[in-house]
């Protein structure tokens, strides 16, 4: 794979790029883990079962009547051999064959027990799993976002959980129930006749060695072949994202042969997988070929000699085809739990993901606020090494609107990720009230801020739905109200389905400044007393501007308010207009201070403001 393919990075709005930090790492630059840690992922994944104690024992205690009646029954055969069928004795040939006959049924009962046993313990360990990966996803930072594609993700949470509950149930719990029955079979057989059972064993060092030299080889391979197919799934999430912008520059053909490639390398690193595990069944078979001629070979000499009985030589020949098919069964599944291993290092490296932004050890919940915001001398980057605001300091008044203007990469978005707490500063202070936001728990804070973005994201489901993810106890009442504030009520009204329409996926099914007015009343529900627009009036028309200025003043009113600046119309009546430039403030002031001025805010109104004027 090369390095192109490998780099997850992406750039956040402002044009910073964010690196890798000690405590949180690219997923892709964690692939490679040493298979020595096998026996620590199996514990791990056992921990999840921990609240099944009972499911477990009644598991165990199937296993071991399985191992019984599987044990059993050559050896019921040895018995009939050397003595019903021996001495012409057909009453006790009876009992055997009854008893032969109870084994088998034990054993199938048995088997479809441990199987349906198997089967839940598979499911529960899937929802538990998958509700762990979904909990610390939430709690995750930015940064995380920032340096992983969405498709590695995604891949980790559905293919990877579901190839480790296979890894617990066929794999863990069924491999430990065939080595119940190798265990039963070895003592039965040197119980028996030791000598010839020692003689049969000498193949199991040769075994021993090709499953060894197989597991080494199968494990990397399967790790790449799971890479390739997480970057695979990365690229088909982009292009179904990005389809608009395909179809737009009839990239239809390009984005195939790049998708092609992709899948191409997916599938020749996955035939190289199976290949290797495709050779270790043959070479178990050979083996087990070579244990039955050893049996008939060195038991038939003795049988002839009279030194054993053929019902031993019998069973003994039987014994070694059971004592194989654990083996099979094992080699059969070692495709699998090769890749369902893979599969649990890449989960674990997810889960292993520290956030960035955690709360104080003595954090304190931020108290009802008035709005007084203060940057005093913030430094704050994406990289540590590379600085993207310098020695920021404002003070900013409860309910003012502060305008935050500036070319593309100036900084303007970090000054709100910042404010957020989506990251940490690196030097200085922001203080709300007096409070410093890293003092204060992380809830508390977001929940005094609304934030409406450029491009506002809906979640699929209802108007109603939607608007009330701001409050989520809002009765039908306060949705209709926030809705009538910023003029949506007349909209929802009109169709079929009224607040309970479907807005689709991302909000597909409604116009840019239906979304945002949606995401205006979304914010208006949550009554924050600090308010974020990130250009929220950029992607509109004219008339649907008027309509959002009229909500702006309904939302705004009594709050303090940050606005990335991009329309005029926002500015004018702006307290504080900041003009970035290269992560520094070079101007403040009033709209018509800074024209006054004729400065750089009077160069940017002239270039990009004007003729809206």
């Amino acid at each position: 794979m090369s390095e192109r393919e490998r780099q997850t990075s992406r750039s956040p709005t402002d044009g910073s790029s964010p690196s890798p930090q000690p405590s949180q790492k690219s997923l892709d630059g964690q692939a490679e883990v040493s298979g020595e840690f096998d026996f620590k992922i199996i514990a791990r994944l056992l921990g999840y079962t921990t609240g099944f104690r009972l499911q477990i024992a009644g598991a165990v205690g199937v296993t071991l009547v399985n191992t019984v009646a599987s044990v059993l029954r050559p050896y019921l055969l040895k018995l009939a051999i050397d003595g019903p069928l021996a001495n012409g004795d057909l009453r006790s040939l009876d009992i055997l064959v009854v008893l032969y006959l109870a084994a088998g049924i034990i054993l199938f009962g048995a088997s479809g027990a441990r199987q349906w046993i198997i089967s839940w313990l598979g499911q529960q360990l899937l929802f538990t799993l998958r509700q762990d990966l979904f909990r610390h996803l939430q709690r995750l930072s930015l940064r995380f976002y920032d340096q992983n594609r969405a498709g590695s993700v995604i891949t980790r949470v559905t293919s990877d959980v579901r190839d480790i509950s296979r890894l617990v149930t066929n794999g863990i719990v069924s491999t430990s129930s065939d080595l119940f029955v190798l265990i039963g079979i070895l003592f039965v057989m040197l119980y028996m006749h030791w000598q010839l059972a020692l003689l049969t064993f000498i193949i199991v060092p040769g075994l021993a060695a090709v499953a060894f030299f197989f597991k080494g080889k199968s494990r990397k391979a399967w790790r790449v072949a799971r890479e390739d197919r997480s970057v695979m799934n990365g690229n088909f999430a982009e292009s179904i994202l990005g389809v608009r912008v395909t179809q737009a520059y009839s990239r239809q053909a390009e984005n195939l042969q790049r998708f092609m490639d992709l899948s191409d390398r997916y599938v020749h690193s996955t035939v190289k997988a199976q290949g290797l595990t495709a050779a270790f069944s043959p070479t178990v078979s050979i083996i087990n070929a070579i244990a039955i001629v050893i049996i008939i070979w060195f038991g038939g000499v003795a049988v002839v000699q009279g030194s054993i009985t053929l019902g031993i030589v019998v069973a003994f020949l039987t014994y070694v085809q059971r004592f194989f098919q654990p083996l099979q069964s094992i080699s059969s599944r070692f495709n699998q739990m090769q890749s369902a291993m893979a599969a649990s290092e890449r989960v674990f490296a997810l889960l292993d993901q520290k956030p960035d932004i955690l709360n104080a050890p003595d954090a304190r919940p931020l108290p009802a606020v008035r709005g007084q915001v203060t940057f005093d001398n913030v430094v704050f980057g994406y990289d540590p090494d590379t600085p993207v605001l310098h020695g920021i300091s404002m003070n900013v008044k409860p309910g003012e609107l502060i305008a935050i203007v500036g070319h593309t990469g100036a900084g303007k978005t970090s000054i709100i990720n910042v404010l957020c707490r989506f990251y940490d500063i690196r030097s200085g202070d922001v203080t709300i009230d007096g409070h410093s936001i890293g003092q204060v728990t992380i809830e508390s804070l977001r929940d005094q801020i609304g934030l409406v973005l450029q491009e506002p994201f809906l979640f699929s489901g209802t108007v109603k739905e939607n608007i009330r993810y701001g409050k989520l106890d809002a009765s039908d009442e306060e949705v209709m109200k926030a809705a009538k504030a910023v003029s949506l009520h007349d909209f929802v009204e009109a169709q079929p389905f009224r607040y309970e329409t479907l807005v689709g996926e991302r909000g597909t099914q409604l116009s840019i400044g239906q979304r945002q007015l949606l995401s205006f009343a979304r914010a208006l529900i949550a009554d924050p007393r600090i308010l974020v627009l990130d250009e929220a009036t950029s992607s509109v028309d004219t008339e649907t501007e008027q309509q959002i200025q009229e909500a702006l003043k309904v939302l705004m009113q009594g709050r303090t308010s940050f606005v990335i600046a991009h329309r005029l119309s926002t500015i004018q009546n702006a307290h504080q207009v900041i003009v970035m430039d290269r992560g520094e403030i070079v101007e403040q002031g009033t709209h018509e201070e800074l024209l006054r001025q004729r400065g750089d805010y009077f160069q940017l109104y002239t270039m990009q403001f004007a003729d809206q004027e």
